[in-house]
C-alpha cells in the first residue's frame, strides 16, 4: 500500500483527534491544544502561521495514518518551531513518522528555513519520541530542569539545515 503526505483537510479532523488521543502520552490539556492549532489551520490556513500535513492511505477512503503541524518561529529569520507530530499506535513502528518528519523538514528548506526545533518532555512516556528525534539527527540543545513538573525537564532538539 502506498501512503500520501499532504496537506490537512477539513474531513481529517476526527482522525487527528482519535490519533493523539489513542497516542496515550498526551494529556487532556494537551490534545486540546493540539486541536486548537488544527482549527486554526483549517481556518486560516497558512495565516495561522501553522502548516500540517497528514500522512494517509494512497486510497479512495484515504484513512489518516499520522500528522505534523509546525511553523515559522515568530521573530526569527529561518528558524521552525515543530509542535506536533503523532502516529497512530496502530501504524507506528512503519516508517510514518519518519515519513512525516521528512516532509516537514523538506518544506523547512523550500521555505527558506536554516533551523528546526523541537520540544519534548524528559518522562519516561516520551523515551521512544526521544530516540525517534536522535535517530533522525536531531540534538539536544537545551534542557531546562523541572519545566514542566519536578522531575519532568523540558527537551529542545534542533536539526540545522545549509541554506
Amino acid at each position: 500500500m502506498s501512503h500520501v503526505v499532504r496537506p490537512l483537510e477539513a474531513g481529517d479532523r476526527d482522525a487527528v483527534l482519535g490519533i493523539v488521543t489513542r497516542a496515550g502520552n498526551f494529556t487532556a490539556d494537551e490534545i486540546d491544544v493540539a486541536m486548537e492549532l488544527v482549527d486554526e489551520y483549517l481556518d486560516e490556513g497558512e495565516e495561522s502561521g501553522y502548516l500540517t500535513y497528514v500522512l494517509a492511505d494512497d486510497e479512495a477512503t484515504r484513512p489518516v495514518r499520522g500528522y505534523v503541524c509546525f511553523g515559522p518561529a515568530p521573530m526569527t529569520e529561518g528558524t521552525f518551531d515543530l509542535y506536533w507530530i503523532a502516529v497512530d499506535p496502530d501504524g507506528q513502528g512503519r516508517g510514518i513518522g519518519r515519513r512525516l518528519l521528512a516532509a516537514a523538514e523538506a518544506e523547512v528548506r523550500a521555505r527558506g528555513g536554516r533551523l528546526l526545533l523541537i520540544e519534548t518532555a524528559s518522562q519516561a512516556a516520551y523515551a521512544t519520541t526521544i530516540r525517534f528525534y536522535e535517530r533522525a539527527g536531531y540534538t539536544l540543545a537545551s534542557r531546562i530542569a523541572d519545566y514542566y513538573r519536578i522531575g519532568d525537564d523540558k527537551l529542545v532538539f534542533e536539526k540545522r539545515f545549509s541554506r
